[in-house]
């Protein structure tokens, strides 16, 4: 199964999974976590549906293509990174 793991930033707000699944696509395994954290979707996406733009997601090391479809493919070995940009200075 491949797996979402997500940034130790947002353990600051809420408990921070790693899922696995058996998703086809990105869309579909970020689907499927946000339903066991709820949460935890409006870190990731804004009220559209898109990826937020301080987030950074990568399948199998390459960045998602996409961060309206967010529709890349995930296969059983698939490693999933959903990072949140640090700020500050």
């Amino acid at each position: 199964m491949a797996r979402i793991h997500f940034t130790q930033q947002l353990a600051r707000f809420l408990p921070v999974p790693h899922v696995d699944t058996g998703a086809a696509s990105l869309r579909e395994g970020l689907e499927e976590a946000f339903a066991a954290n709820p949460a935890l979707r409006s870190y990731v996406l804004d009220d559209q549906g898109a990826m937020r733009a301080n987030v950074t997601i990568f399948v199998d090391g390459k960045r998602t293509r996409d961060p309206r479809l967010l529709d890349d493919p995930l296969n059983p070995a698939s490693m999933v990174y959903v990072l949140q940009a640090l700020s500050g200075g």
